[in-house]
């Protein structure tokens, strides 16, 4: 998870948006330069949980097209909000499955599968809307009981598993790295999870795809990067420092309520 500094400014026009997008694109490529790869490999996904919708709409003046957010209830006003507006709506947050109905009238992508349950219940919603979506799997890979994920281990059987959800275009996997400042520690993580898809992408069952790693934050996306990055969850370096809690965003996880 990224930690807020003082250099992440809040950006309140669309000339502050723009410069922002502009720097994290040209550390996106130089980070790319790093690992021998093509900028245009790397997508930029803007994160805008707790940013208010006249940012929002500044933000897509800036070429901001498409937003990711954490939790169902923000992001549902938001794209209702937005409507007027064809913004892709991504969901990179945890999912229970009695808001599954929800996420699937609005987004376009959700980040965080890592429970069938929540998998079935996307995939009838999904078919009642008459709408695919596409999903990474969670994978936890820096084995915090803090974080939502599958353990590593039990990602090949999940996948073997996801052809039963036709309304599910499976893509890739996605993972939180440890919190920390250190790159030593925070890289592993990346690392984990490329190793992984490698090990099953010779296994996939069809129909299946794992071509996308989206891995890295405002505070470590370049090291994604260099270990394979393909989507970048970037909010406080585009929109500025948030006034609440990681812990607010990224809670413990906790039994899900009955249906």
């Amino acid at each position: 998870m990224p930690i807020a500094r003082p250099d992440w400014p809040q950006a309140t026009t669309v000339d502050e948006i723009r410069h922002n997008l502009d720097v994290v694109r040209q550390r996106i490529a130089r980070a790319c330069a790093r690992a021998g790869r093509d900028p245009a490999s790397v997508r930029l996904l803007p994160v805008s949980k707790t940013v208010e919708e006249a940012r929002l709409r500044l933000a897509w003046q800036a070429g901001c097209l498409e937003l990711g957010e954490n939790k169902v209830q923000e992001a549902q006003g938001k794209a209702e909000a937005m409507a007027d507006l064809p913004v892709r709506w991504s969901l990179i947050g945890h999912l229970q499955t009695n808001k599954a109905r929800h996420v699937a009238r609005f987004a376009s992508e959700f980040q965080a599968l890592d429970s069938l349950r929540v998998a079935q219940a996307l995939d009838q919603r999904l078919a009642l809307e008459q709408r695919t979506l596409e999903v990474f799997v969670q994978v936890n890979t820096s084995g915090e009981a803090s974080k939502y994920g599958l353990d590593p281990i039990e990602v090949a059987d999940f996948v073997q598993q996801l052809p039963a959800f036709p309304q599910l275009r499976v893509r890739g996997l996605m993972t939180l790295a440890l919190l920390s400042s250190n790159p030593e520690q925070v890289r592993p993580c990346f690392v984990r999870l490329r190793e992984l898809r490698e090990r099953l992408r010779p296994t996939l069952p069809a129909g299946i795809s794992l071509e996308e790693l989206s891995m890295g934050m405002s505070g470590d996306f370049e090291i994604a990067i260099e270990e394979g990055a393909t989507v970048v969850r970037v909010g406080q370096a585009i929109f500025g420092a948030r006034s609440t809690p990681d812990s607010v965003y990224w809670p413990t996880p906790a039994p899900e309520p009955s249906p």
